[in-house]
């Protein structure tokens, strides 16, 4: 029985190692990547309140605007690496910052684990729809009180998620577990590829949710949870498998390239 216990616990342990190895990236030096990961500009689906997660529309004339402003504003920063998700709205804000940061034919890389929240059922109704139902699941009775929680950052990210995937009637949108898993593994991915190719700086274009459950477990930081303004940056940097969240939310980038366009 002895050499049976045994076995198990040695045999978990190897388990446990190669899990390891699969879930974070591998290194053997104190090389910092640094990543930029940037929301999209404003769509059509956002101007009509419309949830917009997998379904897809493309930049209004203000979310080509703002992403230039941001492609103004990084400017300074010398970057190594692009990716994106699939989605049209992605691709087209990555293909403005690089016009106006005035990079041409630099590889971009597309990873669906940047997505954005698959919303299931939900998907192309107005946000309002998905917010009472979401609202009432997590035992809110006035949409006045929920926006205002929310707006503070009072509402968990996971627990806003998985409200919503619980009130889908088909039963289709992404819990938070979900998302979690795929965008960590995009991050992994991201870093890995860094690591490998010697590259300090990287601008990734993501989307809101998915970026808010992505950094979830990596900050204690609250402003985690307030929702993300159009073309607004997370900063992540990465050294020896520890991550570090330096900023959330931040709309600098945009107003600095802001002020130097309309001056």
């Amino acid at each position: 029985m002895k050499l049976k216990a045994l076995f198990i616990i040695v045999l978990l342990s190897i388990l446990s190692i190669i899990a390891g190895c699969h879930s974070q990236p591998v290194t053997t030096n104190d090389k910092t990547v640094t990543i930029y990961f940037a929301r999209h500009g404003k769509t059509l689906f956002n101007t009509f309140d419309l949830v917009q997660g997998w379904a897809d529309s493309p930049l209004t004339d203000q979310g080509i605007e703002v992403a230039q402003y941001l492609g103004e504003g990084l400017k300074g920063i010398k970057f190594d690496a692009f990716y994106t998700s699939d989605a049209g709205r992605q691709r087209e804000t990555m293909q403005v910052i690089l016009k106006q940061m005035q990079i041409n034919n630099a590889p971009i890389h597309e990873l669906k684990g940047l997505r954005e929240v698959f919303y299931g059922g939900f998907e192309g109704q107005p946000n309002s729809n998905m917010v009472i139902a979401s609202m009432k699941r997590l035992g809110f009775h006035s949409k006045t009180v929920f926006y205002q929680a929310y707006l503070a950052g009072k509402i968990s990210v996971k627990n806003l998620t998985n409200s919503i995937a619980e009130a889908d009637s088909k039963n289709m949108a992404e819990n938070f577990q979900q998302v979690k898993t795929r965008t960590t593994e995009a991050l992994h991915t991201i870093i890995q590829n860094a690591l490998d190719n010697k590259q300090k700086n990287v601008l990734a274009i993501s989307s809101g949710m998915s970026m808010q459950i992505m950094i979830d477990d990596l900050t204690n930081d609250l402003t985690k949870n307030k929702p993300l303004s159009n073309a607004t940056i997370i900063k992540i940097t990465y050294q020896n498998g520890q991550y570090e969240v330096n900023e959330i939310g931040n709309m600098a980038y945009v107003n600095r390239g802001r002020l130097a366009l309309t001056n």
